[in-house]
C-alpha cells in the first residue's frame, strides 16, 4: 500500500503485493508460453527415447510442442470462466465443449508443426486429408486436454492452500502484534502519566470526578483483557471500549476536546476488528488536536454502503504535514492497524488517509458488512 499526502485526496491506496520473480514470470504470457514449451520439449524428449519411442522424433516433438503452445491458451480461458475456483463441478461441465474446441484446434496446430519440421508435406493440411487423419488423434488428444485441465485445477488448489496458510500465519502474527501494540498504547508511560496526573489533580477538588476517572481506567483495562482472544467484535462493543478511553481524554483536555460519534443503527452490531478504533482516535488526538492551543473535535462515523461498512475517524486539527506518508511516519498506530486489517480482510477492504478540506485529517476504513454467525 502506498501513501501520498495531497489536499482533498486519498493518500493511502491499495497496492497489490509484489510477486516473487518466478511467480511473476509464470503469470505473464511470454513467460508462461516459454515454460510450457520447455516442459513440452522435456516430455517429447522422454518419449523419443528408445524405451518409449513409438513414433519418429519429428512427430513426437511436434505433438508436444503443439500442447506447449495450446496450454497457455487453455489456462487463460479457464481463468476467464465466470465460475468460482471452488466450484469444480461447474468448471468441469464448462470444459466439456471447450475440450472439443481445443482438441480440434490442437490437432490442426499439431499437423502444422509436423509440416514445419518436415514430418509431412504441406499438402497434407488440406481439409480432405485433415478430416481423414484427425479422428485417429481425437480421443488421445481429448485425454491429454483433460490431464492438462486436471493438473491446472490441482495446481490452483495447491496454490490456494499455500496462500491460505501464509495468510493465516501473517494474520495471526499481525493480530498478535496489533493487540499487544494496542495494549501498549493504552498503557504506555505517557498515557498513564497523564491519566494519573489528571486523577491526582482532582482528588481534593472533585472526589466524585476522580472516582469516575479511576472507574473508566479500570473498565478500559477490563475490556481490553476480555477481547484479548477475539479477532472481531460487534461495533457496539468496540464503541463501549472507545467510550471509556474518550472519557479519560475529555477529563484531561476539558473543553478543548469535543467528541462526536455518529453510528447508524443498522451497523451497530456489525463485526469489526477488536481494539482498532482506539489507536485511530488516539492518533487524531495526539497528532491533530493536542497540537492546537484551541483544541478541536474528533468525529467517529459508521454507516452501511452496499455490502460494506464505512468507518471514518476525523479531526479538525493541524492536518498532515507536507510530504507526509504512512511509511515515513514514526507512529505505530496507523501502520499496525492497516497491516492487521490487510491480513483479516485480504482484497475485501480499503484503508485510506486524506486531508480534510475544512482542515484536519480523515482516516476511512471500508470493511465487508458482516454480523455474528455469518461466514467471512
Amino acid at each position: 500500500m502506498a501513501t501520498i499526502a495531497d489536499a482533498g485526496k486519498i493518500v493511502a491506496v491499495e497496492v497489490p503485493p509484489r510477486l516473487p520473480f518466478a511467480r511473476a514470470i509464470v503469470r505473464s504470457w511470454p513467460g508462461r508460453t516459454v515454460l510450457t514449451l520447455l516442459c513440452a520439449s522435456v516430455i517429447g524428449f522422454i518419449f523419443i527415447l528408445p524405451v518409449w519411442a513409438e513414433m519418429g522424433w519429428k512427430q513426437t516433438m511436434a505433438q508436444w510442442w503443439a500442447w506447449g503452445l495450446m496450454a497457455p491458451v487453455i489456462f487463460w480461458v479457464d481463468q476467464k470462466l465466470p465460475i468460482s475456483g471452488r466450484q469444480f463441478g461447474r468448471r468441469a461441465v464448462a470444459h466439456i465443449p471447450l475440450s472439443v474446441v481445443f482438441t480440434s484446434l490442437y490437432i490442426y496446430v499439431f499437423f502444422v508443426l509436423r509440416a514445419v519440421v518436415g514430418d509431412i508435406k504441406w499438402e497434407m493440411l488440406s481439409p480432405g486429408h485433415m478430416l481423414k487423419m484427425a479422428p485417429g488423434w481425437f480421443i488421445w488428444s481429448v485425454l491429454i486436454y483433460w490431464m492438462i485441465v486436471g493438473g491446472l485445477q490441482a495446481y490452483r488448489y495447491y496454490e490456494r492452500y499455500l496462500s491460505s496458510e501464509l495468510r493465516l500465519e501473517r494474520m495471526e502474527k499481525s493480530y498478535s502484534q496489533a493487540r499487544l501494540n494496542a495494549l501498549r498504547m493504552q498503557l504506555d508511560p505517557h498515557f498513564l502519566f497523564n491519566a494519573l496526573n489528571t486523577i491526582s489533580s482532582h482528588v481534593e477538588r472533585d472526589p466524585r470526578l476522580t472516582r469516575a476517572m479511576i472507574e473508566h481506567l479500570g473498565d478500559l483495562l477490563r475490556l481490553s483483557l476480555e477481547t484479548k482472544d477475539k479477532q472481531e467484535v460487534p461495533l457496539a462493543e468496540e464503541l463501549a471500549f472507545l467510550d471509556h478511553y474518550l472519557e479519560i481524554q475529555k477529563i484531561r483536555f476539558g473543553d478543548q476536546l469535543t467528541i462526536d460519534i455518529d453510528v447508524t443503527a443498522e451497523v451497530r452490531y456489525a463485526l469489526v476488528p477488536s481494539l482498532f478504533l482506539q489507536p485511530l482516535v488516539e492518533n487524531a488526538i495526539r497528532h491533530g488536536i493536542s497540537r492546537r492551543v484551541s483544541g478541536g473535535a474528533v468525529m467517529v462515523t459508521a454507516r452501511a454502503v452496499g455490502n460494506n461498512i464505512v468507518i471514518q475517524v476525523e479531526d479538525d486539527g493541524v492536518g498532515l504535514a507536507p510530504g507526509w506518508t504512512l511509511e515515513s511516519s514514526s507512529g505505530l498506530g496507523l501502520a499496525v492497524t492497516r497491516e492487521r486489517i490487510d491480513g483479516m480482510y485480504p482484497a475485501r477492504h480499503s484503508f485510506s488517509i486524506r486531508r480534510r478540506l475544512e482542515g484536519g485529517t480523515t482516516v476511512e476504513i471500508v470493511l465487508p458488512l458482516r454480523f455474528q454467525g455469518e461466514e467471512g
